[in-house]
């Protein structure tokens, strides 16, 4: 299967157990990966063949931007139910979810969760 990658988008969101994360927000990374036969599109260069990534780039921001969730898998499982709801030629869908400075002790770049989902 094809793949459409839109890779390290960042928005700034208010996700988190701790209340500060809820009131202070803090900066999220997006990586969407979409499966999907891009043949047409190659052959035909025609847009209405493939997804448009500005489309894709909009879902995300505004599932981090307007929402507030409790957990990066939420975050991550409302983006990949809205994409496989609203591009019906997607069979699956790759979402990453990067938190970049969450409140716990130590030393690391960053903790993150990746789900895959695909069409039924």
């Amino acid at each position: 299967m094809d793949r459409i990658y839109l890779n390290q988008m960042e928005f700034y969101g208010y996700h988190g157990v701790f209340a500060e994360e809820n009131k202070l927000g803090q900066k999220f990374i997006i990586d969407v990966i979409l499966e999907i036969d891009l043949q047409a599109a190659g052959e035909t260069d025609n847009l209405m063949k493939t997804i448009n990534y500005a489309e894709v780039y909009s879902i995300c921001q505004t599932i981090v931007e307007n929402k507030t969730f409790k957990l990066i898998e939420a975050v991550a499982e409302t983006i990949a139910e809205e994409l496989l709801a609203n591009y019906m030629n997607v069979q699956a869908c790759t979402i990453k979810v990067t938190k970049p400075n969450p409140p716990i002790p130590g030393h690391y770049h960053s903790v993150a969760v990746e789900i895959t989902r695909i069409r039924k």
